[in-house]
């Protein structure tokens, strides 16, 4: 029975956490800023409950691209507070160093204050090779930018000869996602009541199970979380079977063709190297 527990529990959940704003209103906050605190006050809750369930990875859907058109108070209040958390990240090294937590960023990520950018890579690079769980940040994110970039990064190794366009194909496409080194994502939650996507991870999320609950996100507690995964343990005969029916993992075929593989090499080390500039600025 504890093997099946343990095999139920979905090992890669992604949050959109909606509802920062409204609860600030409904609380009397003052400040839409206030709400968004209050938010990442509670995700840090929820980061400790879902390893403590076995949850071995979580993407985290914090700011998207179409945000960048709420008021100037709104957007540095958020970006400011992400800046915090991470330069305390940074300053409690050891701990993370305790806990093996690979953090990586997600999104158009060039968009952002550039101090905000360094932290970042800085992050990236000292979590790169921890294995214990990993965290995912999305920011300045939406899922028609990240299709986007990949198909822009695909296009470069076609005019550098590194790669032909009858290489290209869905296997291809999404090892150069941002989700290229994680696992499927098996779950997504949704808090505030709203029943949408967003423009989030749509690629990666066409055949998880979809939870959406009716609660704030600074509301949501740890029976919000055990609700869900009930859900997904009642629909996991459905999830698995439609997984078991995909084609092999993108790794498995793109493994077959060398160009690709050369070609992914070559993306990982301009990425790296893009990181290390921004960790030197």
């Amino acid at each position: 029975m504890k093997n099946r527990i343990r095999k139920t529990i979905p090992r890669h959940v992604a949050f959109i956490l909606d509802g920062n704003r409204r609860y600030a209103r409904s609380h009397g906050l003052g400040s839409v800023v206030r709400g968004h605190s209050a938010g990442f006050d509670r995700l840090t809750h929820v980061l400790d409950w879902c390893r403590e369930l076995g949850i071995q990875e979580v993407t985290l859907y914090a700011f998207s691209i179409e945000n960048f058109k709420r008021s100037k108070e709104e957007v540095g209040g958020l970006l400011g507070m992400a800046k915090q958390k991470f330069e305390k990240l940074l300053r409690e090294r050891q701990k993370l160093e305790e806990k093996q937590i690979c953090f990586r960023f997600f999104g158009r990520l060039e968009l952002l204050p550039i101090e905000l950018q360094k932290l970042m890579a800085e992050i990236e690079e000292i979590t790169k090779d921890f294995k214990r769980g990993f965290v995912n940040v999305c920011l300045a994110y939406t899922s028609r930018a990240e299709v986007t970039a990949a198909m822009n990064d695909i296009r470069k190794g076609v005019e550098a000869g590194l790669i032909e366009e009858d290489d290209v194909d869905e296997a291809l496409i999404s090892q150069c996602l941002d989700t290229r080194k994680s696992i499927p994502i098996e779950m997504l939650i949704r808090t505030s009541g709203e029943h949408r996507l967003s423009d989030f991870l749509l690629w990666q999320c066409s055949n998880c199970y979809i939870h959406f609950e009716d609660v704030l996100w600074p509301e949501f507690n740890f029976w919000h979380l055990l609700k869900a995964v009930y859900g997904f343990q009642q629909n996991y005969k459905g999830v698995e079977a439609i997984e078991s029916s995909l084609s092999p993992s993108s790794s498995e075929i793109s493994s077959k063709n060398k160009k690709n593989v050369q070609f992914l090499e070559w993306l990982e080390t301009e990425r790296s190297l893009q990181r290390q500039i921004l960790i030197q600025k």
